[in-house]
């Protein structure tokens, strides 16, 4: 079978995506303590390494084969891919498995600092098989908020091209689970215990995040037309999120921060994940704008509520997850059904969309819990007082990633941070 243009474009798009889970680590590593950073990127690595080999095995399959009620595929129909050998179904595949990479490591940023390596590579391949897999069917293969499924054929299909409700809302919602099962790092709220190390690093993670972006929303563009429109809004959704976020910054501390603006370039692409091929540009702008100033709100109320979402996960990808899905419900375009409230569509889609986020949250937050307990109670989930106090790169990688030299008249000492 001739190699078509749209085939080539996916497997470029694969490839923008998979540079995006290193390129969380580089975000979330410079957002933590200088003695945390290599473990933060590990988690991403690690994700990236234990999905690749999980989606090939069985996870691809669960998201798209067969039918369990709607709620899952059968892990059988393409186990390790063998039978999709000769097919270009397995660009797909590769494209598909970068999605669930970034969405698991995604999850790591509320338990920065205090995590255990082992118990993190024990919660990724079964967060992926239990959860990320058969919502991704639900929403995408088929299943039960399909055009076809139980609920999508009652409320109607849910809008989520590229996965608002599958990667952002079920990441989000399993942080705070994650968080709350752990428990606050050791001088949680204390500032300056635990503020960022490397803001340039943040800045470059987000600037290869929105980067890889542009693959991750315009990966599964089927016409020029529908590119272009995921591309422009995907340029425009975070532009506006991130003035969004330092004028709130302006209006409540008196100063735009850097950390502000990544923060709001990375919510601005959350918000518009969902909604990247269903809305006009100027909409996208409003989208944008609304939840900038939304998350730069939200990332606050871990003080108030006392849970220690370490590196922000729930107010950015939650919260902005959750508007840029329902969202839709109001402003999308009436291309291929009636179109949100603001085009006369009702409340229809509306609607759908709620129930896909009810779903997603429950989905994630009970089998997460489920989970994070289990390996809470076997193998521990936390590291002790001791060994987050000395720096969990030393403790659980036992690698530093700065050394400084300090040349005395003694001689040279080796300090290491």
């Amino acid at each position: 079978m001739e190699l078509t243009a749209q085939d080539v474009w996916m497997m470029v798009s694969a490839a923008l995506v998979l540079l995006m889970t290193p390129a969380l680590g580089l975000f979330y590593g410079g957002m933590t303590r200088a003695k945390a950073i290599l473990n933060m990127m590990m988690m991403s690595f690690s994700a990236a390494g234990i999905v690749g080999v999980v989606w090939v095995l069985w996870g691809y399959s669960v998201s798209v084969a067969g039918d369990a009620g709607g709620l899952f595929g059968s892990p059988f129909a393409h186990f390790g891919l063998q039978d999709l050998i000769g097919t270009p179904e397995l660009i797909k595949a590769g494209f598909s498995a970068t999605f669930a990479m970034i969405t698991v490591a995604l999850i790591s940023g509320a338990i920065a600092d205090r995590a255990k390596f082992s118990a993190w590579a024990a919660f990724v391949p079964a967060w992926v098989t239990l959860v990320y897999a058969p919502l991704a069917f639900m929403v995408w293969g088929g299943g039960l908020l399909g055009p076809d499924g139980a609920l999508g054929s009652v409320f109607g299909p849910v809008i989520d091209f590229a996965g608002g409700t599958v990667v952002e809302i079920s990441s989000g919602t399993a942080a705070l689970v994650l968080a709350l099962v752990l428990g606050p790092r050791q001088g949680f709220g204390q500032d300056p215990a635990h503020r960022p190390h490397n803001i340039p690093f943040v800045m470059i993670g987000a600037g290869l995040l929105w980067f890889g972006w542009f693959g991750f929303n315009a990966g599964a563009a089927t016409t020029a037309e529908q590119a272009g429109l995921i591309w422009i809004n995907t340029l425009a959704a975070p532009a506006a999120a991130l003035l969004g976020w330092v004028a709130t910054e302006k209006v409540r501390d008196g100063h735009p921060t850097s950390l502000g603006a990544a923060s709001g370039v990375v919510a601005g692409l959350v918000a518009i994940t969902p909604s990247c091929a269903n809305v006009s540009p100027l909409a996208a702008v409003g989208l944008g704008l609304v939840a900038g100033v939304v998350c730069a709100l939200a990332v606050g109320l871990k003080y108030r509520f006392g849970f220690d979402d370490s590196l922000d996960v729930v107010g950015v990808h939650l919260v902005a997850g959750i508007v840029g899905t329902l969202a839709l419900g109001f402003i999308a375009l009436p291309l291929d059904g009636a179109g949100g409230l603001l085009y006369g569509g009702g409340l229809g889609q509306l609607m759908a969309q709620l129930v896909a986020v009810l779903v997603a949250v429950l989905l994630s937050g009970l089998v997460t819990l489920v989970i994070g307990l289990a390996i809470h109670a076997t193998i521990g989930f936390r590291i002790s007082h001791e060994d987050e106090i000395a720096g969990v790169d030393v403790t659980e990688h036992a690698e530093t990633a700065y050394e400084f030299a300090l040349d005395g008249l003694g001689g040279s000492e080796r300090v290491r941070h």
